[in-house]
């Protein structure tokens, strides 16, 4: 499943890498040096993005004011934070105001693939927690994992 991904974060080596490892997988990654420059982009072509993919840590930035923004222009938008370390406050901080999920720096190309393939699955309707058929049953698109062993799981069953 192909996604159009805007990418903000303040470092060109973290934007080459994620860039490269998602086009691998067959996205369109779209790039952003700043916050600002990406919450434009956003307002600019929000239709056509399927995920943002945000570093939290940004110096002079605030990652619950960059969350707010994305909200306000594309509130079904989901949003995959990156940070430093798993534990973070900020991390924390970021789930609870609604990030999709998040990564840990330096991020595999497949980690992040999984990741953005799963938002993509949650803007299409499918794999989205609590949501049930009219008889009230689970189906298989209601798991939603990051793992590629769980998802080759799914497949087969």
């Amino acid at each position: 499943m192909i996604a159009q991904i805007l990418v903000i974060d303040t470092d060109s080596t973290q934007r080459r890498l994620l860039k490269n490892g998602l086009e691998g997988y067959g996205h369109v990654v779209h790039l952003a040096e700043n916050w600002p420059a990406g919450l434009e982009f956003l307002r600019q072509h929000r239709q056509k993005i399927s995920v943002v993919v945000a570093d939290l840590v940004a110096p002079g930035t605030d990652s619950q004011g960059l969350l707010a923004a994305i909200r306000k222009i594309g509130p079904e938008t989901p949003v995959i934070v990156q940070a430093g370390d798993a534990g973070s406050a900020a991390v924390v901080q970021a789930m609870r105001s609604g990030a999709f999920d998040f990564v840990v720096k330096p991020v595999s190309a497949e980690r992040i693939a999984a990741a953005v393939e799963n938002a993509v699955k949650l803007t299409q309707g499918r794999g989205r927690a609590g949501h049930r058929t009219r008889s009230g049953t689970a189906t298989f698109d209601d798991i939603v994992s990051a793992s590629a062993d769980m998802m080759r799981v799914v497949d087969l069953a």
